[in-house]
């Protein structure tokens, strides 16, 4: 039975636009690495779902009309309990759907989540109420990010949104950290997002493969600014690349803005003061 079912929903796809056939996920084939395979993972989840969900009905509507009480009768319809076999289906049927489910996604998210052991580019990101600090490395240079202004119509001002350039075809890593709450990296059109957890390191691995400008934002309500915590990802040629990283050495950004600027100071780590001490002085 499910077989049709699944035949007339892969023709159905075949006739739709790109939007519907990537379930309308904010994004394209090939933006990053991990993209498609999210993409499959996303639209062939909601295949199934969709064919369990089709079998569901029917069986549910079938049920209701075959046994409905008919005109002249009276009293309750014949129950049944205790139906070893049917109990059975619904147990197993549901445990397969669940563990297949988990095995699609760890296959997925496996590779998404590896760390690539010599990234051509490691750019240690910030978050901080309510914007973006963005330390390049290798290249030993950074941008301060400030919270993105808006005009009077509530807009954000473009000019004020912090950008992260990426060198386009290079092997990105993204360390992940925060300067005061909890926030989330999200760079909407890479189909992923991570926490970033005040006195914890998480990481980010990817590889850009579009040239293109794409929208991220804090994904964490954080606070009063949460909705104007904004910024821009700006994937670009080497070229271009290494011309922005020259006017930022230009610019007098050199350097790296560290744990020092962090506005917790209790953080798992830090030295924890001496009462006795304290009293003393």
């Amino acid at each position: 039975m499910a077989l049709p079912v699944a035949g007339l929903v892969a023709l159905g796809l075949a006739g739709c636009s790109q939007d519907v056939v990537q379930g309308w996920l904010p994004t394209q084939p090939g933006t990053t690495n991990h993209v498609d395979s999210v993409i499959s993972l996303w639209v062939n989840s909601w295949i199934v779902l969709l064919i369990v969900g089709a079998i569901t009905w029917g069986l549910t509507i079938w049920a209701i009309i075959v046994y409905r009480r008919r005109k002249g009768q009276t009293g309750l319809p014949v129950q049944l309990r205790y139906n070893m076999p049917i109990e059975t289906f619904f147990t197993v049927v549901p445990l397969i759907l669940v563990l297949g489910f988990f095995a699609f996604t760890v296959k997925t998210q496996a590779p998404i989540e590896a760390r690539d052991p010599n990234p051509d580019v490691t750019i240690e990101a910030y978050g901080k109420r309510w914007s973006w600090d963005f330390n390049y490395l290798n290249e030993n240079v950074y941008s301060a990010g400030i919270q993105v202004q808006t005009d009077s119509s509530g807009n954000p001002i473009d000019s004020t949104v912090p950008v992260l350039y990426l060198p386009v075809g290079k092997t990105v890593e993204i360390d992940l950290k925060s300067r005061d709450v909890i926030h989330s990296f999200w760079v909407i059109d890479f189909l992923y997002k991570k926490d970033m957890i005040p006195g914890r390191t998480n990481y980010m691995t990817f590889t850009p493969e579009k040239i293109g400008e794409y929208q991220g934002k804090c994904a964490e309500l954080c606070g009063e600014y949460h909705s104007m915590m904004l910024f821009k990802v700006k994937v670009v040629s080497q070229a271009d690349y290494d011309a922005y990283i020259q006017s930022q050495r230009q610019a007098g950004d050199v350097g790296r803005l560290g744990d020092d600027y962090n506005t917790n100071q209790n953080e798992p780590g830090a030295a924890v003061p001496n009462p006795a001490t304290a009293e003393q002085g």
